[in-house]
């Protein structure tokens, strides 16, 4: 496989596990288009390749992923007219991530926030380090979360507990998504990627097509079809997207104050 041929991506291969990093460590990891765009190719391209049996996500610097690059989505104009692109349907990138048949660990090395909270619950494992965040921040932009916290949170913790998590938009401590059962691990940060590592070794090393069909038994069993809920996602979120809450939600972040939000 070609490695490195991404803007915004760095992908490693070895013994049977391919690390995904994000890599845009200036700004936390912020997904622009072709952030997005990487993402789902890279996903969609592993799948593919018969010698990946694990594949490991992080990011680079000191963030997993901080959610969208609220410049280039929100404020340029991207965001209502690429809902209306993609509608019905769930997120191209979220999609390729759920479809693929190899487990996928969230090394989580940093904040975890908004599309980044959601992108760690597109995997199977989450193992965080000490400095490790996580937030469901979009209801302080005035938007709905995508499918990884409308579906997969409120199974990992609790519908009560996800409600809190999605209405109030806190922020959580490792150690505390650990006590809720979003996390698997918490390590010391120099660890994190040592751990994810044994882990992924440990599944490579078992017969990978018995593996890709447990994955997909748990699938259907536990989380279900997601597509339903991805096309109720896109579609309110091609109407949030016009609020003047959102707009406010977007300015206040921009301006580093505190919002005024008015139910228009």
């Amino acid at each position: 496989m070609a490695e490195n041929n991404y803007e915004c991506i760095i992908l490693e291969t070895k013994d049977h596990v391919a690390t995904v990093t994000l890599n845009r460590p200036e700004i936390m990891n912020a997904l622009n288009w072709q952030a997005y765009a990487e993402l789902e190719s890279v996903f969609r391209d592993l799948q593919k390749d018969s010698e990946v049996r694990c594949i490991i996500l992080t990011g680079a610097g000191r963030a997993f992923c901080s959610g969208d690059d609220v410049k280039e989505i929100m404020v340029q104009g991207g965001g209502s007219g690429r809902l209306r692109e993609v509608r019905p349907g769930t997120t191209p990138a979220a999609r390729a991530i759920l479809d693929c048949d190899r487990p996928v660990i969230a090394a989580v090395n940093g904040p975890a926030v908004g599309w980044g909270m959601d992108l760690s619950l597109m995997a199977d494992f989450r193992i965080a380090s000490e400095k490790a965040k996580f937030g469901e921040l979009f209801v302080k932009r005035g938007l709905v979360a995508d499918v990884g916290g409308m579906v997969r949170l409120p199974k990992l913790v609790g519908p009560q507990r996800a409600a809190e998590l999605l209405f109030t938009g806190d922020v959580i401590s490792a150690e505390y998504a650990k006590e809720l059962g979003l996390v698997m691990t918490v390590t010391p940060h120099e660890e994190l990627m040592n751990e994810a590592m044994n882990l992924a070794r440990r599944i490579a090393a078992n017969p990978p097509l018995a593996v890709r069909y447990l994955k997909d038994g748990l699938r259907r069993s536990y989380h279900g079809d997601y597509e339903d809920m991805g096309n109720w996602v896109s579609q309110t979120l091609g109407v949030l997207f016009q609020t003047e809450d959102h707009k406010e939600g977007v300015a206040s972040f921009l301006e580093k104050r505190e919002p005024v939000f008015r139910g228009e």
